[in-house]
């Protein structure tokens, strides 16, 4: 069995939940499951999308949100378990697929256009 074979029978044997469809630009709220000693809970993450990176089990997407005046950014990998669920929040347009160019921008010129239906 080679490594590609191997690397597909493993990503068959990940159960994968189904996620609503988001790209770059899209504001989301990741619904994120916090161990905390011996206690669970959910926290919500809620940001614009910045990029979706990877294929296939180890695909990754970056979500940037503003707090106290300071921009957070996370990481999350789309088939992890502590993910509970994903709301797609605004449909954002976009003309790239890494919009990197928003970390540099602050106040009313950080706004996405919404898509139009």
């Amino acid at each position: 069995m080679g490594k590609t074979e191997l690397m597909q029978y493993v990503e068959d044997l990940v159960e994968r939940k189904q996620f609503p469809e988001f790209k770059a630009g899209d504001t989301i709220t990741v619904h994120y499951k916090i161990k905390e000693g011996n206690k669970e809970r959910i926290q919500n993450f809620q940001g614009v999308v910045l990029q979706r990176r990877g294929s296939g089990s180890t695909e990754t997407f970056t979500v940037r949100k503003i707090t106290n005046g300071v921009g957070v950014e996370r990481i999350f990998p789309l088939n992890s378990p502590f993910i509970e669920q994903i709301d797609v929040n605004k449909v954002g347009s976009v003309r790239r697929a890494r919009i990197f160019y928003l970390r540099n921008l602050t106040g009313k010129k950080a706004r996405i256009k919404e898509k139009k239906r």
